[in-house]
């Protein structure tokens, strides 16, 4: 076989860069602060959530507190604030660099990310606004959510993947566990067993995630994975 000409080494070493540079970039997407954020304030709510239905429904015997139009309401609420959050963050960190915000990475990611993000959103909010399944949306929600991280696969630091991966596990464990119970047939405490699910997915695994990176940056002498 022909040895590779000095042209040819130096557009691969091109290649590399650029896709070093460009997983820079994905990750700064989804950075540590961000979800550390993100991951506490769903974790509050998802306490809250779980507070409300136990209280109204099983201590005073009242009507259900945290469902329907109530729970959706709120977490696209915390969606937004998360999302504006990020978007500070990323802004700020790309000014301190002299940088732009979007970059062929980003727009890459976001390829990726959209499709199972918006078909997951949509499918949620149908359930929940047009048949009352809250529980169901929570599954859809994490699990489309686990796919969307997975699309980044080819391209993302190891801590996204290990991410999706946990989504992806627990979205199925949960689903199968759900439905083995009773699942659209269950009616006690919808709300807070919906907001179990995603206590336990998109509050506590992005907080771990996030200090899992802290700890690592902290240690590591190259660029955060």
């Amino acid at each position: 076989m022909a040895s590779a000409s000095p042209h040819d080494t130096a557009l691969e070493h091109l290649r590399i860069i650029r896709t070093l540079m460009e997983r820079s970039h994905i990750y700064r997407a989804v950075s540590a602060p961000a979800a550390l954020i993100g991951g506490i304030l769903a974790l509050f709510v998802s306490g809250y959530g779980i507070w409300q239905e136990y209280l109204r429904e099983a201590v005073t015997g009242g009507d259900p507190g945290f469902r329907g139009t109530r729970f959706l309401v709120v977490w696209l609420a915390l969606l937004v604030l998360a999302s504006v959050i990020n978007l500070f963050l990323l802004m700020r960190e790309s000014s301190d660099k002299g940088e732009p915000v979007v970059t062929d990475g980003l727009k890459m990611a976001l390829r990726a990310v959209v499709p199972p993000l918006l078909t997951g959103g949509i499918l949620g909010i149908c359930l929940i606004v047009y048949v009352q399944q809250i529980e169901l949306a929570a599954l859809v929600w994490v699990l489309c959510y686990g796919l969307a991280l997975q699309a980044t696969v080819s391209f993302a630091p190891r801590s996204i993947i290990h991410l999706a991966r946990a989504f992806l596990i627990t979205g199925q464990v949960l689903t199968l566990l759900w439905f083995a119970m009773g699942g659209p047939g269950l009616a006690i405490w919808n709300g807070a067993v919906a907001s179990a699910f995603l206590g336990l997915t998109f509050g506590l695994f992005h907080v771990i995630y996030a200090v899992a990176v802290f700890f690592k940056s902290s240690t590591a002498t190259g660029p955060l994975v």
